[in-house]
């Protein structure tokens, strides 16, 4: 769900996303490498939007993975999208690193794609041909300058490198490496861009806006909140001119009320020194007037500006008045042993309701915005959901205290509207003896969903007995098409 805001989770999750983009022409191999930096105990590369596993290499498959890369023998321009690889360690955490792929078509005049992804920074002539060491026993047959093959003396040509000598601003420019690759008695064209410029500070690039794309259209709630990120890239090493920031319908995002719109800044670099901006436009509360706005992000530095425009449009939405399908609730701890817990609550659990199944979830780190009154904003989610989802694990148990957000859930659940409770028991409770009162009393009405397998972080099958018996008590949505279970 790409609408909802984004807080503060955990040490552990605030690093536990990283990204990265490639660029291949049709028709050429591609080796991508996922980059852990510490020991693993193994990787699973996915279809970012379907969630489909990239299996190992089978006779005739185009596209698979092996440990920590992920092939394309060769590329398709439907290969086009984004790609996740995930590192299980042996403390039973993860890391994902997201990875965008475009595919470029071969067009007449045009010799090698303008998005170029990897800068060279040095500035002292030396320029190493990109992503050369993921292909074993590769061999560079050309070197480009803007498309032109490189000759004369001033060149020096090794194994995977081109050295300028003396180089100066007449130097600067697009170098392109063209190598072959054999895999399997196949041989495979590949080619790599890297943008030189000579010793200086800086240096500026045409913006580039990556996300959001240009008249997006995104689906939006009446009265819930939403997060608008755009990210760009302004150029190599830090801009003395970088601004990225929101418009709505042409008029700054500074001149409208703090209180229901703000923006949120970071920089940051990516590999070679790139330079990124990102801008993040909290909404507090959707209203109508925002159905009709124009939101556009707009990317300047000292070579020009540009920008890109989304709408907002209303989801379906069901004569109930609820906005959530089920609030989420768990056990929260600062320690490391609610890994599992909160990889289950933040990962699994959409990965699976909302992503396969569209369910709407609203999730306390996630869904609730800065600014927001948080005892408000709880009591107002809970009750514009459907269903209150429990996690019962033994640390729910040696709680005395419940959360705020417990308190209000059972209340509604008990007293209030009579919401219906989903408990899902993910470690072996035993008897519920030491449980608190109310929620003996809804084990005993209903009974528990049991979580059989051991807190690995591993989700089971989306068809397994444990998700069938969940979506049994979750509201009907136009994903499925089970006749019972109404909200």
């Amino acid at each position: 769900m790409g609408y909802v805001c984004l807080i503060f989770l955990s040490a552990f999750f605030l690093v536990s996303m990283t990204s990265e983009s490639f660029d291949a022409m049709e028709g050429d191999a591609l080796v991508i490498k996922c980059p852990p930096r510490s020991s693993y105990v193994r990787i699973t590369w996915y279809h970012t939007d379907s969630n489909k596993i990239i299996p190992a290499e089978e006779d005739g498959s185009r596209i698979f993975s092996s440990k920590r890369f992920l092939w394309f023998l060769p590329t398709s321009r439907e290969d086009s999208g984004n790609y996740t690889c995930v590192i299980h360690y042996s403390n039973n955490g993860t890391k994902e690193f997201n990875i965008s792929v475009q595919v470029h078509p071969y067009k007449q005049g045009i010799c090698f794609p303008s998005q170029i992804r990897y800068p060279n920074n040095t500035g002292r002539g030396k320029i190493v041909c990109p992503t050369f060491d993921n292909y074993k026993n590769a061999t560079i047959i050309q070197w480009y300058k803007d498309c032109k093959p490189i000759q004369g003396e001033r060149y020096f040509k090794g194994d995977k490198y081109i050295y300028i000598n003396n180089p100066g601003k007449e130097d600067d420019g697009f170098y392109t490496c063209q190598f072959i690759y054999t895999h399997n008695g196949k041989v495979f064209n590949v080619s790599a861009t890297r943008i030189f410029v000579s010793n200086v500070k800086y240096s500026p690039l045409p913006p580039q806006i990556l996300f959001p794309k240009h008249k997006d259209v995104i689906e939006v709630d009446l009265g819930a909140a939403l997060s608008l990120k755009c990210q760009a890239r302004l150029g190599i090493k830090k801009q003395p001119i970088a601004v990225v920031t929101w418009d709505v319908n042409s008029i700054p995002v500074k001149y409208f009320d703090f209180s229901r719109f703000h923006e949120e800044t970071v920089f940051f670099e990516g590999h070679d020194q790139e330079y990124y901006r990102e801008t993040t436009l909290h909404i507090t509360e959707i209203k109508k007037e925002d159905l009709q706005a124009n939101f556009t992000c707009v990317a300047v530095n000292e070579m020009e500006n540009t920008k890109a425009t989304v709408t907002l449009q209303l989801k379906a939405q069901c004569k109930d008045g609820k906005i959530y399908d089920a609030y989420i609730i768990y056990p929260k701890s600062r320690t490391s042993e609610a890994n599992f817990v909160e990889n289950f609550v933040y990962q699994i659990l959409p990965d699976v309701l909302e992503n396969k199944y569209g369910y709407k979830l609203c999730i306390y780190g996630r869904d609730i915005c800065p600014g927001e009154d948080t005892a408000s904003a709880v009591e107002k989610r809970i009750q514009k959901s459907r269903r209150l989802i429990i996690i019962v694990t033994q640390q729910l148990i040696h709680h005395e205290d419940l959360a705020y957000d417990q308190h209000i859930a059972l209340y509604n659940a008990l007293i209030q509207n009579g919401a219906k409770v989903i408990l899902l028991e993910m470690e072996t409770i035993g008897t519920y003896e030491k449980l608190q009162e109310s929620l003996k009393y809804i084990i005993k009405q209903q009974g528990t969903v049991k979580w059989k397998e051991p807190p690995t972080g591993q989700p089971q099958s989306s068809n397994s007995k444990f998700w069938k018996h969940v979506r049994y008590r979750m509201p009907l949505t136009h994903k499925t098409s089970r006749s019972a279970n109404a909200g």
